[in-house]
């Protein structure tokens, strides 16, 4: 059987005593940059893996963090979710912790899997998302004084950590690319009133237009879920207004409901980039390999998921993160759906 390589081994290798290379691991010490870098090689160099079960039970801890998501009956892939799962996976377990995921269903007590979970001690703390206002589960475990942090903002006055994109930056760059096009009827498909990250983007938009002293007409906002045939169906209302009053852009806070709008348009024979300019937003894999391409706004979603284990990991090894609460901003992503100015048509 081949021995399992221990903490005193890679201190041989490294020329350093055992209790240096412990303490190096476990982030408790600070040595000379180059007595780090050797005692790190030394460890990659014979495989070396921390024993977290003894340390788990000398420490009372399980080295898992508990993540919960609403799950959808549509079959449709969410390859925002997959993004950020697969780089908090990967963060979490160059900390050495692990995911553990936990289903939350309409109409379930929220905070009942978090509770239970805090009870048997099965996690140390959470990251929790699709964060609304007053949400819920960010008021528990803010009673409860247990570790989480937020991807998603609940109000302007959050004391938790959190992580977010910043939606109002990413609607308003759209918004204004649309404008600088020669646009002035421009649409935007909004999530509903209820949700805060829907608001948060729309307010972009709205900030685009009064800058620009254009007239926010109430018609050209429509309020639905974030599905295909939402998009669809208020693209088809707009489009049989008479062609003065339709719009000449439309803007989503989703790509999904972008593509149920360019379908729309094509279904009654339009030119999406000539007749149409429409833009999403997330910037989905789908977006680059649209007919034609959809103009994005691309969230930093792999780096939210990165800075949301690294702020936690940093609040449970009670190290001294330099930011509590981290805004990323988003890029805007431009394709052939918007990229034509009206001036030319």
């Amino acid at each position: 059987m081949k021995k399992r390589i221990t903490i005193k081994d890679v201190a041989a290798r490294a020329g350093v005593a055992y209790q240096t290379v412990s303490k190096v691991i476990n982030g408790h010490v600070h040595v000379l940059p180059e007595t780090e870098t050797r005692i790190w090689a030394a460890a990659r160099e014979l495989s070396y893996r921390p024993n977290h079960n003894a340390r788990n039970l000398r420490a009372q801890r399980s080295r898992m963090i508990g993540y919960s998501w609403s799950s959808s009956e549509t079959e449709q892939p969410n390859h925002i979710l997959h993004m950020f799962l697969t780089s908090m996976v990967s963060e979490a377990e160059l900390a050495g912790y692990h995911l553990l995921p936990f289903p939350y269903r309409d109409g379930e007590d929220p905070v009942a899997g978090y509770r239970e979970l805090i009870a048997s001690g099965r996690v140390d703390a959470f990251v929790i998302t699709s964060v609304n206002y007053d949400d819920p589960r960010a008021n528990f475990l803010v009673e409860q004084n247990f570790p989480f942090v937020a991807f998603g903002r609940s109000s302007a006055h959050d004391n938790f950590p959190y992580v977010d994109v910043d939606g109002a930056a990413g609607l308003r760059m759209a918004t204004e690319h649309l404008i600088s096009r020669g646009h002035r009827r421009i649409a935007v498909l909004a999530w509903p009133e209820t949700s805060r990250t829907g608001n948060d983007r729309l307010s972009g938009y709205l900030e685009a237009m009064r800058s620009a002293s254009l007239e926010v007409m109430p018609d050209l906002i429509a309020h639905g879920d974030w599905k295909f045939e939402f998009g669809y169906a208020a693209t088809e209302r707009w489009l049989a207004w008479s062609p003065e009053q339709r719009p000449t852009a439309i803007v989503a806070v989703s790509d999904i409901m972008a593509v149920g709008a360019i379908h729309a348009a094509q279904s009654r024979g339009l030119t999406i980039g000539r007749d149409l300019a429409v833009m999403g937003f997330d910037d989905v894999p789908m977006a680059a390999y649209l007919w034609p391409p959809l103009t994005s706004v691309r969230q930093p979603i792999r780096e939210a998921g990165r800075k949301c284990v690294e702020i936690l990991v940093a609040l449970l090894e009670g190290k001294t993160s330099a930011q509590r609460q981290v805004l990323l901003s988003p890029e805007l992503i431009v394709r052939q759906s918007s990229a034509r100015a009206l001036a030319q048509e």
